[in-house]
């Protein structure tokens, strides 16, 4: 199985990125303002010249507009007609907490589909952990990628659940890891 990456930015930092693996994939949620079109294609365009895959969230006009290799879904963007609006190469990922929000993300035609939070981490008191994210992911045949309370202690603990990928946002940033880090992780997961 190949383990997929995933990072969540706000703003187009290429310091930050190119210190990143060219493994993990990025997600670009800026909830806070008005997206820069200027912005959004030095990002896409920098992705795609150290192929990089990147997703923007919650914006299918500036996803098929600018060229991202897919739209991330929030768990709270419970819109249906996603699958029959997007172009063939646009991938759709989305996030779910629960068995609802799990079913709203398989009608929106998401092939992946983001469980969280799977630890206990700062922002939640509440998550899922282990025997919840299992029962989860038998109600899907979509890839499951876990997120949430992702850090060095628990990454063992995720291949419990057989993901198809992890996503981690202040881990990621606090330790920066480098290639060859990421290709350590990518073989024990295999």
């Amino acid at each position: 199985m190949n383990i997929k990456f995933y990072y969540f930015i706000n703003e187009f930092d290429k310091n930050e990125i190119e210190k990143l693996s060219a493994q993990i994939s990025l997600i670009y949620r800026n909830y806070n303002k008005k997206n820069e079109p200027e912005k959004l294609k030095e990002l896409v365009m920098h992705c795609k010249n150290n192929r990089r895959k990147v997703y923007i969230s919650n914006n299918l006009r500036d996803a098929i507009k600018y060229n991202f290799d897919g739209l991330y879904i929030p768990s709270f963007n419970k819109q249906l007609g996603f699958r029959n609006l997007v172009k063939k190469n646009l991938e759709i990922i989305g996030s779910a907490h629960n068995v609802t929000e799990l079913k709203i993300k398989e009608k929106q035609g998401c092939t992946s589909i983001f469980l969280s939070p799977i630890f206990k981490n700062n922002k939640n008191k509440k998550f899922l952990d282990i025997i919840k994210t299992n029962f989860l992911r038998k109600l899907t045949k979509k890839h499951i990628i876990l997120l949430g309370g992702i850090n060095s202690k628990t990454l063992k603990k995720t291949k419990l659940c057989a993901p198809n990928g992890v996503a981690a946002i202040s881990w990621i940033k606090k330790k920066r890891p480098k290639y060859k880090y990421w290709a350590v992780l990518i073989l024990n997961f295999n």
